[in-house]
């Protein structure tokens, strides 16, 4: 085989975290999740899924780049990412992050959709969308997809137009987002236990806001970029205002790679 040949074909290399907390040798992120025990589900569904927040930061505390927040990862903070989704029932991310990150297909690794079917699970998490005034744009790419089950939470009465995904969806019946409610009907009528939100920093905040999140996965980037948090683009990992009370969370678990810290955070209940 040609040289040439030989880098289309090679598969890239698998990112290893060094354990700082607890202490330990090195560990990839599908191994990682693996001993959390992501995998497991419940015999009785819950009243509410278990709900993981996964962010990723700059050390300075910024959430985005350039309204993104891909500028700021690196291989082993992309290689968790994917490894939480596999593992979970959803993928709960707001309208904007949608929008402006272009979601398309959730889990693209055949080997990864065949894995969840071995454990019994969709090949692909349900797509739940947070959009309280349902102002999502058809041009999405996971709205695009072929066979993708979408959810689209909302307090709007409207509807998209028929796409290629099968789109259902959690409405709430005041004028305002009722978190807590979608996330119970979420459970009830499609069995999720699980839920991963992606973001971003206004849906976290609502989300820690009602005492809804249980753990935080959070990346921090071995960057600095400066900017002011309310300047715009400038956006912490949480916005959208201040809470009455500070939430005390503890570490779970530390890792590194390539100088960037990967920490588990348990989230006290509100």
């Amino acid at each position: 085989m040609a040289a040439d040949e030989q880098s289309e074909t090679r598969l890239p290399d698998v990112p290893r975290l060094a354990s700082l907390l607890p202490p330990g040798g090195e560990i990839s992120p599908a191994e990682l999740i693996e001993a959390l025990g992501l995998w497991e589900r419940p015999d009785t569904p819950p009243s509410r899924p278990r709900v993981l927040l996964n962010m990723v930061s700059t050390v300075d505390g910024r959430a985005t780049l350039g309204g993104r927040s891909g500028t700021i990862s690196g291989p082993a903070d992309r290689a968790l990412f994917h490894a939480l989704r596999a593992a979970v029932d959803a993928v709960l991310v707001g309208a904007g992050t949608v929008r402006m990150e272009r979601y398309g297909r959730l889990i693209h690794d055949e080997s990864v959709r065949r894995l969840r079917g071995d454990r019994g699970l969709p090949e692909e998490p349900l797509a739940c969308i947070v959009s309280g005034r349902l102002a999502l744009g058809e041009d999405v790419p996971l709205l695009q997809t072929p066979g993708a089950r979408v959810v689209l939470v909302t307090a709007s009465a409207a509807s998209l137009p028929a796409t290629e995904a099968s789109v259902d969806y959690v409405r709430s019946t005041d004028p305002q987002l009722d978190l807590p409610a979608a996330l119970g009907e979420l459970a009830s009528r499609f069995g999720v236990t699980s839920v991963l939100c992606e973001g971003g920093p206004h849906l976290a905040f609502q989300l820690l806001g009602a005492g809804l999140l249980d753990e935080l996965f959070l990346s921090l980037s071995p960057l600095l970029a400066g900017g002011e948090p309310s300047g715009g683009e400038a956006l912490r990992i949480l916005a959208g205002g201040e809470l009455e009370e500070p939430v005390r969370l503890k570490l779970l678990g530390a890792l590194s790679a390539e100088s960037a810290l990967f920490l588990r955070y348990g989230v006290s209940a509100r």
